[in-house]
C-alpha cells in the first residue's frame, strides 16, 4: 500500500503543464509586455504641446547668444588705439564710440574726399562748356574729350573716397561742416555688453584684427547635446525646462527652435538649439544647463 502511494506522487510531480495553463502564461506575458512599451511612449497635448514621457532623459548644454546677436568688432583699418573708452562687462549703446585709431591713411583719404569734392563742379560746368564750344566749332573734338575725362577721373575719385569713408563708418557729408579727424572712430555695431577686449592703448592693430565683442543677451539659447537615441524625441516647437548651474532649483521654460543636421564625428551627439522663454538678468553665455522635455502636471 504504502509503495502504491509513493508511485501516486512521484507521477503527479512529474506531470507537464496543460495547454490552457500555457495560453494563461502567454496571455500574462504579452500584457505585461504592452505596458512596459506603454512607459516608454510619449504622448504630446493637443493643447499645450507639453510632452508626457516616462523617466524622460536629461540633456547637458550650455548657455548662449544667437550669431545675430554676437558680433565682434574689428578694425577696417589697421592702426594705433589711441583711445579706449569700455571695459569688459560694460553695456554700450549702438553707434557708441568704444575707441578711435591713429593711422595717416584716414586723413589722407579725407583730404582725398574733400579735394575731389571741391574740384567736382567745376570740372562739370567746364566740360559742359567745351560740349558747348565744340557743338558750334569754336572748341576741337580734343578738348572737349579731354575735359570729359578729366571730369570721370575727378568723379571716380570722389566717388572712390566716399564709398571707402562709409565702411569705415564715417559720414562724408560731415566733413564739409567738421573738417578732417585726425582719429578714425570705432563704433559699436549693436547695444549690449563688452566681452573679450583683444585692445589696449598704443597697441597696433591690422585692419580686420578684433578690438572686442559685443554680445546681447536679452534672447539667449540654449545649445544642447543630443544623442542619437534620443534624437526622434526632439521636435522644433517643442516645449523644454531647465536649470542653471548656480542658480538652485529655480526651474525655467524655453522652446526648441532649431536642430542641427550634422553628426558629431567623435562622440555621435547632434546639437539642439532653444529659445529661452523669459530671460533673466542673471544669464549669461557659457553656462551650464541641465534641461529635459516639459511635463503636463
Amino acid at each position: 500500500m504504502l509503495a502504491l502511494m509513493l508511485l501516486a506522487t512521484s507521477c503527479a510531480g512529474d506531470k507537464k503543464p496543460s495547454a490552457e495553463d500555457a495560453s494563461v502564461n502567454a496571455a500574462e506575458k504579452t500584457s505585461a509586455d504592452s505596458v512596459a512599451k506603454q512607459s516608454d511612449t510619449k504622448t504630446v497635448d493637443a493643447v499645450s504641446s507639453a510632452t508626457n514621457v516616462a523617466n524622460a532623459p536629461t540633456f547637458n548644454g550650455l548657455m548662449m547668444v544667437s550669431p545675430q546677436r554676437n558680433t565682434t568688432v574689428s578694425l577696417t583699418m589697421g592702426g594705433r588705439i589711441h583711445t579706449l573708452s569700455v571695459m569688459p562687462g560694460q553695456s554700450v549703446r549702438q553707434g557708441q564710440v568704444i575707441a578711435t585709431v591713429e593711422n595717416p591713411e584716414f586723413i589722407e583719404l579725407q583730404r582725398s574726399y574733400l579735394d575731389a569734392s571741391a574740384n567736382i563742379d567745376w570740372l562739370y560746368k567746364e566740360y559742359e562748356r567745351q560740349k558747348s564750344l565744340g557743338s558750334h566749332d569754336a572748341a576741337s573734338a580734343k578738348s572737349v574729350e579731354r575735359s570729359k575725362a578729366e571730369y570721370l577721373s575727378m568723379k571716380s575719385t570722389l566717388m572712390a573716397a566716399e564709398a571707402s569713408l562709409k565702411v569705415l563708418g564715417v559720414n562724408p557729408s560731415q566733413l564739409h561742416a567738421k573738417g578732417i579727424s585726425p582719429y578714425l572712430p570705432v563704433k559699436a555695431p549693436l547695444s549690449g555688453y563688452v566681452t573679450n577686449v583683444k585692445a589696449n592703448l598704443g597697441k597696433y592693430l591690422d585692419a580686420g584684427a578684433p578690438v572686442c565683442d559685443v554680445i546681447d543677451k536679452r534672447q539667449p539659447l540654449l545649445q544642447l547635446t543630443v544623442y542619437e537615441k534620443e534624437l526622434s524625441l526632439m521636435k522644433v516647437g517643442l516645449p523644454m525646462e531647465f536649470r542653471v548651474n548656480g542658480m538652485g532649483k529655480k526651474t525655467f521654460t524655453a522652446t526648441i527652435v532649431s536642430i542641427d543636421q550634422s553628426v558629431d564625428a567623435e562622440d555621435y551627439s547632434v546639437k539642439v538649439y532653444a529659445r529661452v522663454d523669459s530671460p533673466n538678468d542673471d544669464f549669461r553665455p557659457g553656462m551650464y544647463v541641465r534641461a529635459k522635455m516639459r511635463v503636463n502636471k
